[in-house]
């Protein structure tokens, strides 16, 4: 049975994930790894520390041992050293926004980056800026930070976090082609928004991410 290793930054990730594993690829035994250290550091120090890229790539090593045949790193914030791992194992090590990215970047030339977190939104527009340089495409990134957004969430308040960031997509994004989701977790706000809020079309990393890792499980098993 094929494996997949899915490293994560919250616990509470993990039941997301497995979700859309269970929809879209039944077949495969599904691994989960957390670590906290790797996004609270990052948040701590306002940016990817080489600390944190070694962890990370340790995290990454520690799914190959264990068996898997890809990993996926579900965290956007910590892109960079994914990466770098990618280029240090010789088994698929997967970003969860590349698909994503990707997505953007074939439905418009002008694209929003929606995020609650800067440690986020940098590596996100960083990597829709690769992609669209990869594929010789000239587009504008428009980014949002919605200020205040991460900090309610974590103090339990989701009402606020909602608010802010619902906000952020429709007064935020006007005039877009199209918006990223630089955090899985503000999917759920877009689909509280109203109908016809929101005009452009809006990529989250979750399912895309691991649509994108059962098509690299299916062709390591032809």
């Amino acid at each position: 049975m094929a494996t997949l290793g899915l490293i994560h930054n919250s616990p509470v990730l993990a039941p997301i994930f497995t979700e859309i594993a269970a929809r879209i690829m039944p077949d495969v035994r599904i691994l989960h790894f957390v670590d906290e250290s790797t996004i609270k550091n990052t948040i701590a120090a306002g940016r990817l520390e080489k600390a944190t890229m070694r962890q990370v790539i340790r995290l990454v090593g520690s799914t190959f041992d264990a068996g898997c045949d890809v990993a996926l790193v579900t965290c956007s914030s910590i892109g960079a050293a994914v990466d770098m791992a990618a280029q240090l194992y010789d088994q698929p090590v997967l970003r969860v926004d590349r698909a994503m990215a990707e997505k953007a970047v074939a439905t418009g030339r002008r694209i929003g980056v929606v995020a609650t977190l800067s440690t986020t939104l940098t590596p996100t527009a960083e990597l829709v800026r690769r992609v669209a340089a990869e594929q010789g495409k000239d587009i504008e990134i428009v980014e949002h930070l919605c200020e205040g957004a991460f900090a309610a969430v974590m103090a339990g308040d989701g009402a606020t976090h909602d608010r802010i960031v619902g906000a952020g997509l429709t007064e935020g994004m006007r005039g877009v082609d199209a918006i990223v989701l630089a955090q899985a977790s503000m999917a759920r706000v877009v689909a509280s928004l109203p109908p016809g809020a929101v005009t452009a079309p809006v990529f989250a990393s979750p399912e895309l991410g691991m649509q994108h890792a059962a098509d690299v499980l299916a062709g390591l098993a032809k």
